[in-house]
C-alpha cells in the first residue's frame, strides 16, 4: 500500500514538474513578446470575378504574391462569374477573400455561413441596371410585362430587378425570368433568346457603349443601392487577423497604382479584356472599385434589402445584417 502511494505522490510530483515548465516556457514567450503565428503550410486563396481589370494587375504585378510571401504564406487565385458560387466555396473553406455585391452577402448569412464584411468596395448607384436591344420596343419596366428577363439568381442584380418591379408594381409571375450565368445570359440577350436582363458592369458599359443595349433603369434612376463588399471567411479571420488587414494593404496598393496611373490603367484593362478603352472607362465612371469602411447608411440600407428578400421568400431565414459587418480591419489598413 505504501509502495502504490509512492508512485502516487511521483506521478503527482512529475505533473506538477511537467506543468511548472510549461508556464516557465509561456512565460518566456510572453516576455518577447505575443507568440508568433505559424503560416507552415498556409496557401491565401483569393475570390475574383473574372480575370481583368485592377485584380488581373494585381496578379501580373504578383502584388499579393510579394506581400504574402514575405510571410511564407502562398496565394492561390480562383475565378468566379457571379458572387453566389464565391459563398459557396467559402461554405467549404475552398476560398478565403472575395468581392461581391449586396444580394450573394445576405443569401450567405441566412444560409448561415461564416464570413465578415470587411470594406465597401463600390458605391451601388449605378453598377447595376436592368438593359434591353437598343433597338427594342421597352422603353420602361412596365414594359417587361409578359418579357423574358435573363439574371443570375441570388446575385445583386437579382435583388435590384425584384425591387423594380415591385417599384413598377410588376408581379414576378407577370415576366419570365430566366436564370442565367452571365455568360451564358450574353448569348442568350445577343441572339434575342431573352427581352431584357439584369446585370452589373462591365456587361452595363460594354453593351451600352457597343450600341447593343440601352438601360430602363439603375440603381440611380430606382433609387436602389447596390453596393459590393469584401469579405473574408471568418475562420481565417480569427487565425489570421494580420493577414486581413495585409490583403486590404494590398488593395490600397493596388487603387493608389491606378489612381496614380489612371490614362495607362485604361490602356491596359482594355487590353487585357480586348474591348475599347472607351468600354473600361465608362465602367470605371459607372463603377470604380473603391475600398473604405461601410458605413451606418449602407448597413441600413443592406437591411432594408435582407428585410425585403424575406419578404418575398427569397432567404428563408430573417437576418441582423449588422453582424457580419466588421470595419477594424479596414481602419487598421488606412493607418
Amino acid at each position: 500500500m505504501k509502495k502504490i502511494s509512492y508512485l502516487l505522490s511521483l506521478v503527482l510530483v512529475l505533473i506538477i514538474i511537467v506543468a511548472g515548465c510549461s508556464n516557465s516556457t509561456a512565460k518566456e514567450t510572453n516576455k518577447e513578446g505575443s507568440e508568433k503565428t505559424s503560416y507552415d503550410g498556409l496557401t491565401v486563396k483569393l475570390g475574383v470575378q473574372g480575370s481583368g481589370g485592377l485584380f488581373g494587375k494585381a496578379r501580373e504585378e504578383k502584388w499579393f504574391e510579394e506581400e504574402f510571401e514575405k510571410l511564407g504564406v502562398k496565394v492561390e487565385w480562383i475565378e468566379f462569374q457571379s458572387g453566389p458560387p464565391m459563398t459557396e466555396a467559402m461554405a467549404s473553406n475552398r476560398l478565403d477573400f472575395a468581392g461581391l455585391g449586396n444580394m450573394p452577402i445576405i443569401a450567405a448569412q441566412a444560409a448561415n455561413i461564416k464570413f465578415k464584411v470587411i470594406a465597401q468596395t463600390l458605391e451601388g448607384k449605378n453598377n447595376v441596371a436592368i438593359i434591353a436591344k437598343k433597338d427594342s420596343m421597352l422603353k420602361s419596366l412596365e414594359d417587361l410585362k409578359g418579357k423574358k428577363v435573363a439574371v443570375v439568381k441570388g446575385s445583386n442584380a437579382f435583388n435590384f430587378l425584384y425591387r423594380g418591379l415591385e417599384e413598377a408594381k410588376i408581379k414576378a409571375s407577370e415576366i419570365e425570368i430566366i436564370e442565367l450565368q452571365p455568360d451564358e445570359a450574353q448569348s442568350a440577350f445577343d441572339s434575342g433568346g431573352v427581352d431584357a436582363w439584369a446585370t452589373w458592369d462591365p456587361y452595363i458599359t460594354i453593351n451600352t457603349l457597343t450600341d447593343k443595349a440601352k438601360v430602363l433603369t439603375d440603381g440611380e434612376a430606382l433609387g436602389v443601392l447596390s453596393p459590393s463588399f469584401t469579405i473574408v471567411r471568418e475562420e481565417f479571420a480569427d487565425n489570421y487577423p494580420e493577414l486581413v488587414t495585409l490583403y486590404l494593404k494590398v488593395v490600397k496598393k493596388a487603387l493608389s497604382w491606378e489612381e496614380e496611373n489612371y490614362d495607362e490603367a485604361l490602356e491596359h484593362y482594355a487590353a487585357a479584356n480586348k474591348v475599347p478603352v472607351e468600354v473600361i472607362k465608362g465602367t470605371l465612371d459607372r463603377s470604380k472599385m473603391i475600398s473604405i469602411p461601410v458605413s451606418d447608411e449602407i448597413i441600413a440600407e443592406q437591411q432594408k434589402t435582407a428585410d425585403f428578400q424575406y419578404s418575398i421568400k427569397t432567404i428563408r431565414n430573417k437576418v441582423d445584417v449588422k453582424q457580419v459587418f466588421d470595419n477594424q480591419y479596414i481602419n487598421e489598413a488606412s493607418k
